[in-house]
Order: structure tokens, then sequence, then C-alpha cells
């Protein structure tokens, strides 16, 4: 029926791991992945818990059409709640861990408590083992993948681990898989660190059974047809995300140098152009791109560094191919930090992918440290004698690997942008909401845009809801409200069914529930996928409420409402959020002061 039916509990206190039935009501009301996943969070944590002590559970999960032959379903999410908001923490990966642990016969791994001493959990359809990690602890994602394959000696495990990031308690770090793909946001690598979890390793034989096969393969080779015949499906094969870089350009909607800029002198150094034409020493950036499980788009990126570069002149062990420039990588190692050299942004991805860090908001709290640097208020004292003036390729080197080992000023960056800018009596210079740094995408040039990042619920977050189109046609804040809601709710659903939300270059909401009506019991319409869409938003509000956040956290820095963007298309604009919030509030059946009236949570069953 597409669900396995039971989810593994693992207590690292207790050291115990205990298969139990997956609760079908919750299932059949929030899906998969991110809905489940939620569910099984705000019913085993309390939200006012230390995100770092034992009493914050870590969530992985899979939705109902991971493993399947539906494009992308190779998806996952992992939820806690996180170290660096104290909101709900929801971060969704690719590569192929999300199909293997669905393999295993799981659609959701709970882990609770804290081992004594480093482990990982190794996962062998029923064989669930938690085994010392002493041998790893200390070292990076890379080496941990190899380390736990060659142990296991098999080359087929799916590996999601921490590296030193996430040991070393980086409040952005990040869960690694497959070597470079990521639960990127939210800190869920560093409440895996405090678990003293080093890596959870899956594999599985077990497949998956959908409710109506003959009318799956049907829809399934539909919906295929109808991705691969797609322009944006193209643009996507051809030039993964980075392209956008371009785009926000052209626009005026590129932060830059920590959101004082909108547009960047030195994108044609950045943008993806570049990383096709060989430089002076004859090499070239770019290799190829890169496909997740089950995936007919293949965004992913894979590049090297220019071995006389100096980031690895001396360091033979970085000349490798690995992850690859994106846009959002591209934006927080370039334009808001000022940075033009291109092997230094690719050498900082290394070191987010070796060490498991979140690239937005190490970037964006670099770009708040470089502000802090050029106002005098940090000086090369505080900074390791490292010169951290905007454009600086060396200090954009230097504290991606500082930051990821835990080493000198790298310790003050791993607090984020919005602690690092309070500590130093700035803290308007903290671009983002909830304590999460903002995306590539400017508040004031993309006024939905905006309102989105203000009330996403786990903090500024670009992928939680789409607007683009909107924000194109009308750069006032007329409108938006609307659009922001109803796309937060349809991306909420697609988050929950496993499958990726890129495939929304070709597919519209009634693709997804096409594929998850053929795959499930009981009839799937979009009415009701959206209002599961629906209900999964509300409930994270309802955690945020419990853990203590108020209507006062849907707001934006002082930049973004009261200094006008310098250039572009909405050149002499601030956000219009003060008009736009009170009508999205109204929209979603809140309060005026953000909170779901009786009536909304009546309806959605909460």
């Amino acid at each position: 029926m597409s669900w396995q039916g039971q989810i593994l509990r693992v207590n690292l206190t207790k050291g115990t791991a205990e298969a139990e039935p997956l609760n079908m009501e919750w299932a059949n009301a929030y899906i998969g992945e991110r809905g489940l996943g939620t569910k099984y969070l705000y019913e085993n944590v309390d939200p006012k818990c230390d995100p770092m002590g034992p009493d914050n559970v870590l969530i992985f999960a899979t939705g109902p059409l991971n493993g399947t032959m539906a494009s992308t379903s190779g998806r996952y999410a992992v939820l806690c709640k996180s170290p660096l908001t104290g909101a709900i923490g929801d971060s969704n990966s690719g590569g192929k861990f999300g199909a293997f642990l669905k393999y295993a016969g799981y659609d959701l791994l709970l882990i609770e408590g804290r081992a004594d001493k480093p482990v990982y959990l190794h996962i062998d359809d029923d064989t669930v083992e938690i085994l010392p990690a002493d041998e790893i602890w200390g070292t990076g994602v890379w080496h941990t993948e190899e380390w736990i394959k060659s142990r296991h000696q098999n080359p087929q495990l799916k590996v999601a681990s921490i590296g030193e990031a996430g040991e070393n308690g980086v409040l952005y770090a990040c869960v690694v898989n497959d070597l470079h793909r990521a639960a990127g946001r939210c800190g869920v690598g560093a409440v895996m660190g405090s678990k003293n979890l080093k890596a959870v390793a899956a594999y599985g034989t077990r497949g998956v059974t959908v409710d109506d096969p003959a009318k799956f393969m049907e829809v399934v080779k539909d919906t295929h047809a109808k991705l691969a015949a797609s322009d944006g499906r193209e643009e996507l094969t051809e030039g993964g995300t980075h392209p956008m870089i371009d785009m926000m350009q052209e626009w005026g909607g590129l932060p830059t140098r920590n959101f004082r800029e909108v547009q960047f002198e030195g994108i044609d150094k950045v943008n993806p152009a570049a990383t096709t034409v060989a430089n002076a020493n004859g090499h070239t950036n770019l290799i190829t791109n890169k496909a997740c499980f089950g995936c007919t788009i293949a965004c992913g990126r894979i590049a090297h560094i220019d071995p006389e570069h100096f980031t690895i002149v001396n360091r033979p062990e970085y000349r490798h191919a690995s992850g690859g420039l994106e846009y959002e990588t591209a934006y927080a190692f370039g334009p808001v930090v000022g940075v033009d050299d291109l092997d230094s942004l690719t050498f900082a991805n290394y070191m987010m992918n070796e060490h498991g860090m979140d690239p937005i908001s190490f970037g964006v709290t670099l770009a708040a440290a470089m502000e802090l640097f050029e106002m005098g208020v940090l000086t090369k004292d505080d900074t390791d004698g490292i010169d951290l003036s905007f454009g600086s390729s060396e200090g954009l080197a230097v504290m991606a690997e500082k930051t990821g080992k835990g080493e000198g000023f790298g310790k003050e960056l791993a607090l984020g942008s919005k602690r690092l800018c309070e500590k130093y009596s700035h803290p308007e210079l903290f671009m983002g909401v909830k304590g999460q740094e903002f995306a590539g995408y400017d508040s004031r040039a993309l006024q939905g845009m905006g309102l989105g990042y203000a009330t996403s619920n786990r903090g500024a977050c670009h992928l939680k809801h789409d607007v683009f189109g909107p924000d194109m046609e009308d750069i006032s804040g007329n409108g938006k409200a609307a659009p922001v809601k109803e796309s937060q709710d349809m991306v909420s659903m697609i988050d929950s069914t496993g499958l990726c939300l890129f495939t929304t270059a070709g597919w519209g909401p009634e693709d997804f529930v096409a594929q998850l009506d053929a795959a499930l019991p009981g009839e799937w319409t979009l009415e009701r996928c959206i209002e599961s869409g629906e209900r999964t938003w509300t409930l994270e509000r309802m955690f945020n409420m419990a853990a203590g956040l108020t209507a006062a956290d849907d707001t934006l820095p002082p930049r973004m409402l009261n200094e006008p963007v310098p250039s572009g298309s909405a050149k002499g604009k601030v956000s219009e959020l003060s008009k736009m919030l009170p009508e999205y509030y109204s929209l979603r059946g809140w309060t005026e002061a953000g909170q779901p009236t009786n009536e909304t949570l009546s309806r959605l069953g909460l």
C-alpha cells in the first residue's frame, strides 16, 4: 500500500531499537515525510525542550512515494526542534538514503535520548544495531561514509552522517548523505551531534508495494512523459539552479554584501558561464550533472578545483570531484560576501559537504561578520589575523574550514548570524527570520518572497512557498498574501509525498495527487491533499507557539523594512510586510495575533 506500515524507534540512552506499527490515522491525515514527521515530532517532543538536550527527538521520515517508480522518489526529511531558531526544524534531502531507509521496511525513524559515547546506527532490513563510532568521531562526512561501507563490506549501504560541524555544535550543521546531498537547514546536524550519533547507515531489500499497480504504472508513465517534455525540466537538467543567479542579477534581487546591495559587479566570474570556461591554467570548474535516486531531472552539479589554486595547491586530498555550485551556494559564497573567485566558492562548498554545514547560513553569517569587520567592530585580533573585508577569498576559504572544525573565530561564526550580531551589539545586521538566515532573494525586490520568509515556520526559507510568478509580474505587495498561503499549503503537500519540489517544473498539483491516489488505499483528491498540506502547516505553527514564538517573530530585518533597495527593478522600494501580513493571517483563518482560530483548528481536525 506504499506505506511500509511500521516505524523504528531508537532510544540511545537505553541502547534499544524497536519496530512499532505506523499510526495509520496519522498517515491518512498527513500523507508522509514532512507531514507525518511533523505529527510524530509534535506528539513526542515538548516544544519547550532544550534543542541540544536529550529530550529533543530526531526524526528521519520518508514519504509514500519514496522508492517507487515515480520520478525523484528519493527524498526524505529530518525533523527536530531546531537549535538555530528554537522553532520546528524541518530539513529535506535528496540522494539515495531515503529510498533505502524505506526499503529496509520503515516509514520513519524516531531517535530519542543521548548515547554515552559516540555511536552509529546500522539498519539492514530486520537487523538494527547501535554500534561504537569512536574510530570515526572527529572525522568528516566523506571518511565516515567510506569507513562504514568498508566495515560492513556493503558498498550499497546508504549513509547519512554528520561531520565535525555537527559534533562541535555548529548551530547550522546539517546531515549529509551520499557524500554531497544534505538535509541542510535548521541545524539538524547539531541535534544529531548532541545525541552522540555520528551516522545512520541503511540498506534494505523489501521494495515498495502500491495499492493499484496497473493504475500506478499508467500514471507514472504519463507523469514521466510530461516532465520530460517540459521546458523547465530541460533548463534544470542543463544548468541546475545556478542560472537563477543571472536572473536575480538582472532583476535586482541578488543579495550582495550582507544585503546592502542587490546587484554584484563580479557576477560574470561566478555565474554558470564561468564554470564552463577554462581559466588561465586551462582548468574548467564544472565536470557534469548528476541525479538523485529515481530522478529524471539530474539538476545536481559535479565540479573540481584548479589544483594550482591557493586553497588546495598543497592539499592533494581535495583534488577530486565533488558537489558543484548551485544557486544558493553560489550566492552564499559569492555576492553576499562579495567574493568573485570561483575556485574559492567551490572550496567553501567542499568544506560544507565534508564538515556538514548549511551553506546559506554560513555565507550570510560570514557576510554579517564582514560588515562588522568593515565597521571596525571586529578586527584582525578577533578574526585570527585574517582580513574579513568583503571580497576576501582567503577569508571565505579559511573561515569555512575553521567553522567546520570549531577553530578560532570559526567558533563565533558557528553561532549563526543572529547570535553573532547580538554578541557584537549590532542585532540589526542579522539578515534572516526567526534566527535562520535568508536565501538568495531580496525581500524588497520580491515582496511575496518577503512575506514567505516572514511566515515560514522553520525560519527564513525560499522553498516552503512558490510565488516567483506574481513577484515578477508586480513589484508591489498587492495580492501577494493569497499565492503565498496557497503555495505554502501545496508545497507542504508535495514535501509529504517523498518526491522533489523541482518536479513542479513540469507538473501541477494534480500530478502528485494522481500518483498518491494510485499508490495508496482509499480516494485521494486534490482537495484532500491540499487540506493535508494546510493541516501540516498549521500543526507546525502550533508547535512554534507552544515553543514560545509569537506573531512578533513573523517579521523582517530593519534593512528590509526601512532601507530602500538601491538598484534594479524595485529601486526605491522597501518591504510592504505590514500591509501583507494581516491579509495573510485572515486567509489562514488566524487571529490578528497570528493564532489559528478554534474554527480553523476544528476544520483541520486539530
